[in-house]
């Protein structure tokens, strides 16, 4: 099995080194943020927010959701968690027949209620366990190339097997075939303290196309500094492998992932919270407040046409993201309490319009 992933369609090996990416973030980075951020940064590679392979293989349709993607975003990669290896095995052959460029494995979430689970970054504790759900999540990749689909998965309902069945007959030719995709891995520098020189050798052993790293371990959740330093060994670590190291944590534009290349040497860097309302993060442009303005009109007019505006409440994750394109002008705080309680694109516009930002 693990000879045949070696010749896999790996989108990683024709990436032009360094490359920048847009990290997975959950209850963010859904189909609407990801094209907003595709089409105004251009980051070189897209994450998805995480799905559990749990709730896949016990019938909840939700993760589906964080799974719809359009060919603009253009390599993306789904992310999934849990801790069984067979539901890893199941999911990622629905990844592939959903035709993503990749699947990865969340070894870094630092949530309560994924790390206490024994998921996310829980699995550092684990280590045999994250082994076997990286080679679970590479056999369900070369299930997928044996011929097998969703349909074929036990644990997988008729319902989303369905629907899976009608995402992937509207995917061009290229993606309905049976090929490989790498399946890669985003974890931490340690549980309570940094062990990356133990930890990422128990990773390296399973031959992921590539690990990226956010520089703070579980404990420090997203508080103090992440450590660059700790990213840096881990690329001296992996120098002999054929796995890409790619690092996280605390880059907020293009000029400072391109510093921590060359402080550390990875092969790529992710962008993540830099990227709330402001896409021009991955390419440095300095956009006005009237951009901005049209830009977030636009994110809401597409959350507006991906999710079903008539629902109770479905306008209410948006209002996040109206916030934080709001910013840096004199009536910015003024505009975010209205942007706030909208509850449709039209009454963005109107706000927007009453504020002469369009």
């Amino acid at each position: 099995m693990k000879s045949d992933l070696t010749n896999q369609t790996n989108f990683w090996s024709k990436l032009e080194k360094p490359f920048i990416g847009l990290a997975p973030m959950d209850g963010v980075g859904d189909h609407p943020y990801r094209y907003i951020q595709k089409k105004y940064g251009q980051p070189d590679i897209i994450y998805t927010e995480f799905a559990t392979v749990e709730g896949f293989c016990r019938g909840v349709t939700v993760p589906l959701r964080d799974f719809i993607f359009d060919k603009t975003q253009r390599p993306i990669i789904a992310q999934i968690y849990g801790k069984t290896p067979q539901f890893f095995r199941e999911t990622a052959t629905v990844v592939c027949q959903l035709g993503f460029d990749g699947i990865d494995i969340n070894m870094g979430c630092p949530a309560k209620s994924v790390a206490n689970g024994g998921a996310g970054a829980g699995l550092i504790n684990t280590p045999k366990l994250a082994q076997e759900i990286i080679e679970a999540t590479q056999a369900g990749v070369q299930d997928w190339v044996n011929g097998k689909t969703a349909t074929d998965c036990e644990h997988i309902t008729p319902e989303i097997a369905k629907e899976v069945e009608k995402r992937s007959l509207n995917l061009s030719e290229e993606y309905q075939q049976h090929q490989s995709i790498p399946v890669s891995v985003k974890t931490r520098i340690g549980f309570d303290s940094p062990i990356i020189d133990q930890w990422l050798p128990i990773l390296l052993e399973t031959k992921p196309a590539a690990i990226a790293i956010h520089g703070r371990t579980l404990r420090q959740g997203y508080s103090g500094k992440a450590d660059w330093n700790e990213i840096g060994k881990a690329v001296r670590i992996a120098k002999d492998s054929s796995t890409l190291i790619i690092g996280n944590g605390d880059v907020s534009s293009k000029a400072e992932a391109l510093e921590k290349v060359n402080q550390s040497g990875v092969d790529g860097v992710l962008i993540g919270r830099a990227s709330f309302g402001n896409p021009w993060a991955f390419n440095d442009e300095d956009a006005s407040i009237n951009q901005k303005a049209a830009v977030a009109l636009e994110h809401a007019q597409l959350y507006e046409k991906t999710f079903n505006e008539d629902e109770k409440y479905s306008f209410l994750p948006m209002r996040k993201h109206l916030s934080w394109y709001i910013k840096s002008f004199e009536k910015a705080k003024e505009v975010r309490k209205q942007l706030v309680l909208t509850n449709n694109s039209q009454e963005v516009k109107e706000i927007f319009d009453k504020y002469e930002l369009l």
